[in-house]
């Protein structure tokens, strides 16, 4: 079994995802007008200079810190009410027809993301892929977030994830495709036998130079609904979203254990 792989933010969506529900938990109440300017800002720098891991560090630490004491519910709750409006419009053409391809292939394919489990599982939904591995929160016995990290999937727990999926679904890593856009994934890319650098920053762009890594640019962000005649998948995939509510549960783990994908 083959599969392709695809990390989320700058890959198959145009913007940082944690950036892109700003708006929504201010509207809710649960952040200032300022804290979306700063995320606006945040997500300039990511966008120009790319994400080290001393920035995504911070970026990081700060989400985990503001949200300590959220209803993890509400939050799953408001992403999915919100999802359509606020990520479907910022989908990279050129990401979906890399999975149609992959599908019409035989190909499994997986979203690896370090954004959070509540916004990558209902995206994983949206598209109709076979499922998603992300960066879960702890959250406590009244169901809030404690401001810990149960699983952060990042940098080499990207790999750790896939090599799980791998085990676990039969399939051929040194076969299989990755996308991504970072310096910060050169593990999930390593372990596959095609690795794709997609709108690099100059990190990667360096490192696949020196590799011979394929290099793709990802340029036009569609709405999913003006593609939903050709593709059943996502069809069932905003059928899913509006109409089954419930898609989350915040799961309990050993501590840097991968988590099991959304499927």
């Amino acid at each position: 079994m083959q599969a392709a792989f695809f990390d989320l933010d700058k890959t198959v969506i145009a913007k940082a995802s944690i950036a892109a529900f700003g708006r929504p938990l201010r509207r809710q109440g649960l952040i200032s007008r300022r804290m979306v300017a700063r995320a606006v800002a945040g997500q300039l720098m990511f966008m120009y200079f790319g994400a080290d891991e001393e920035r995504l560090t911070k970026i990081r630490e700060s989400m985990l810190t503001l949200t300590k004491g959220w209803d993890s519910e509400q939050i799953s709750s408001i992403v999915r009410e919100t999802l359509i409006e606020t990520i479907e419009p910022l989908i990279y053409a050129e990401a979906l027809d890399l999975m149609e391809h992959h599908r019409a292939e035989g190909h499994r394919v997986y979203l690896v993301s370090a954004s959070p489990e509540e916004i990558v599982f209902p995206l994983a939904e949206l598209l109709g892929v076979d499922g998603a591995v992300a960066t879960r929160a702890k959250v406590d016995n009244a169901g809030c977030y404690t401001g810990e990290t149960e699983f952060y999937n990042y940098g080499p727990n990207k790999a750790v994830a896939m090599e799980e999926l791998a085990k676990t679904n039969g399939i051929d890593l040194a076969a299989s495709w990755a996308y991504s856009d970072s310096a910060t994934d050169q593990p999930m890319l390593e372990i596959v036998g095609h690795p794709v650098a997609v709108n690099p920053d100059r990190a990667l762009a360096k490192v696949a130079k020196e590799r011979g890594w394929e290099v793709m640019t990802f340029t036009k962000p569609v709405r999913l609904r003006d593609r939903v005649s050709k593709r059943t998948p996502v069809l069932t995939g905003i059928v899913a979203v509006i109409g089954a509510l419930g898609l989350l549960a915040v799961k309990s783990s050993p501590k840097h254990r991968a988590p099991r994908a959304a499927s």
